[in-house]
């Protein structure tokens, strides 16, 4: 896919496009955090105890926006890597407070700097501001999904040809 393609479906559709971006970005993060024995799921989770230590998975699968299922078989993982210790809630028996272990927090510098440059090489294209800009639109359209709808003054859509796909 190129900009002198001509267009397509795919090129304007935007579940399309932000599906494809997400695939690519995941690829890429494997990449750049597989040498510290992390994974894409792992890391996501990681920034949210790097960020705040002892939260209970019920927290974690809201901030991490996942399924409980996938979020227990991620935190399995952890544990059994090594890098979160799981220890009782101290208000709620039936729930667990994920800690991290002190390898965890060895890899934060070296795993966010790998993500920062996997972020740098999708957004080299863009100008400061139009790369804010992006960031912004993004954000935007998260918040309209999650809320059912998108909202917008000025909504712009493009119209895909009836001779195409």
């Amino acid at each position: 896919m190129s900009d002198t393609d001509p267009p397509t479906f795919q090129t304007r559709s935007a579940g399309y496009l932000a599906n494809q971006m997400a695939r690519l970005f995941a690829q890429a993060l494997a990449e750049a955090i597989r040498p510290m024995g992390l994974a894409p799921a792992q890391f996501m989770v990681l920034l949210e105890l790097w960020r705040e230590e002892g939260l209970a998975q019920t927290d974690l699968v809201a901030r991490a926006d996942v399924e409980q299922a996938t979020m227990a078989s991620t935190l399995a993982r952890m544990e059994r890597d090594g890098l979160i210790l799981r220890t009782p809630h101290p208000e709620d028996s039936r729930a667990q407070v994920i800690r991290l272990t002190p390898r965890a927090r060895s890899l934060e510098a070296d795993a966010v700097a790998a993500a920062r440059a996997v972020n740098g090489r999708a957004l080299a294209g863009f100008g400061e501001a139009e790369a804010a800009l992006f960031l912004a639109q993004m954000r935007r359209v998260v918040v309209g999904l999650r809320n059912g709808r998108i909202k917008s003054t000025r909504r712009r859509v493009m119209a895909i040809s009836e001779t195409e796909p």
